[in-house]
């Protein structure tokens, strides 16, 4: 697969990961999970680990429980190769404003697109 077409893919998949993490009604949640991540993938950073759509899910939903109204998004491109992937995000507030929390996700892709592991870390907002 040519490059220009694993980033292409990856970045739809990037698309979907974020609304995951934005969405609150639970049906819609879980399957966005199935559709973005593959059958036991794994995610984990400095403070969670989650293996799995039931961990994934209730991870998610804890998040909204911590941060409500909070939104997470994209901050710069997508860089993708093979079947590796890393991205920015900030996580700001209900206004939309500075982000409380920022940092780097790396990933890898299972043979079928989807999210095999995330491992995320976190870095000091600017300013």
């Amino acid at each position: 697969m040519a490059e220009t077409n694993v980033a292409m893919l990856t970045s739809e998949v990037v698309d979907r990961y974020f609304a995951i993490w934005n969405e609150t009604d639970p049906a819609r949640r879980r399957a966005l999970i199935e559709a973005t991540w593959s059958p036991g993938a794994s995610y984990v950073d400095p403070l969670f680990a989650a293996e799995g759509a039931d961990a994934l899910d209730a991870l998610v939903a804890g998040v909204h429980a911590q941060f409500p109204g909070h939104r997470f998004r994209l901050a710069g491109a997508v860089d993708a190769h093979h079947d590796r992937a890393r991205w920015g995000w900030e996580l700001a507030g209900p206004d939309g404003g500075a982000p409380i929390a920022v940092g780097v996700d790396f990933a890898v892709l299972a043979p079928d697109g989807r999210l095999r592991e995330v491992t995320g870390f976190f870095e000091p907002p600017a300013g």
